[in-house]
């Protein structure tokens, strides 16, 4: 009899093991965080990183020092619809592209390239949270290192020339906000580009390939129906950007998502992109062949 009632309360705990408390998932998330911010700050792969986010400050920093001859630098009123224009073309659609890329691809594809994900297999932890875990770094990596280039290279742009007309801009008209903006898009943009390479990095081997295919996706976005907009990630960006700008005369007219509809899609879209990433990580068997 207390043979029976010893395996019923060892079923009982390995049921109790199978079915994780949320705060033994959140500390096994934070573990996987901290140990993947280090390879992401502080790895060879994270120099490429430190350019791409560097490049916009670094730039704005030689005009204000080698400033062009042309009139809409020296002119303040101009100002923000030249930081749009840096932030659009430069930052956002290629920097920040390539960079979310850069990290999120190679937390799964990385490892298995290093031969070494089958460590994290053989931990005690299920793969759904090692997808979360990793999720999450590759995600404050890059908010952390372009938002400090958004905000960095605006405030370069305006403060440096324009000291006194900057200081009313931003404390006593729309600078602070649009700058905050800005910091919110950039945010949005990791989100969202970040789950798209995160799942590349999973189903394929060469996910170089698709990763130019969906940079071209996003660069003719502007040449694209209304409803085909929609299945970009750029889209949604380019809806809540606080200064508008032209996308030229060849550009298909299109009504821009509101931003109560653009923030939460972009949500959802990446909590169902890692929920299809937690399924497939399930059933993946490793096999360093041919890496």
């Amino acid at each position: 009899m207390s043979a029976t009632v010893e395996a019923r309360e060892r079923l009982n705990a390995l049921g109790h093991t199978a079915q994780l408390p949320w705060s033994l998932w959140g500390r096994q998330v934070a573990a996987v965080m901290r140990l993947e911010l280090r390879k992401n700050f502080l790895s060879r792969r994270s120099l490429l990183l430190y350019l791409l986010a560097g490049t916009p400050i670094a730039l704005i920093a030689m005009l204000n020092v080698f400033p062009p001859p042309a009139n809409e630098f020296n002119d303040f009123s101009l100002l923000s619809v030249m930081y749009a224009a840096i932030y659009n073309g430069l930052i956002l659609r290629t920097l920040l592209f390539f960079g979310c890329a850069w990290v999120f691809m190679n937390l799964f594809r990385g490892e298995v390239v290093d031969r070494s994900l089958h460590y994290y297999f053989m931990t005690p932890a299920r793969r759904e949270v090692l997808v979360v875990g990793k999720y999450l770094s590759g995600l404050v990596t890059t908010v952390v290192m372009f938002g400090v280039s958004t905000v960095g290279s605006m405030i370069l742009l305006y403060f440096v020339r324009f000291y006194s007309q900057s200081a009313r801009y931003f404390f006593d008209g729309p600078g602070l906000r649009q700058m905050l903006v800005y910091l919110g898009i950039t945010t949005l943009a990791c989100v969202g580009y970040g789950a798209v390479f995160l799942i590349i990095g999973l189903f394929f081997r060469n996910p170089v390939i698709p990763a130019l295919v969906l940079y071209g996706w996003e660069w003719i976005n502007f040449l694209l129906p209304p409803l085909l907009k929609k299945l970009s990630v750029i889209h949604y960006l380019h809806s809540l950007a606080p200064v508008p700008m032209s996308e030229g005369p060849f550009a298909v007219l299109a009504e821009p998502t509101p931003a109560w509809l653009s923030v939460p899609s972009l949500f959802v879209f990446t909590l169902a992109v890692l929920a299809l990433a937690s399924l497939y990580i399930r059933r993946m068997e490793i096999s360093y062949a041919g890496e």
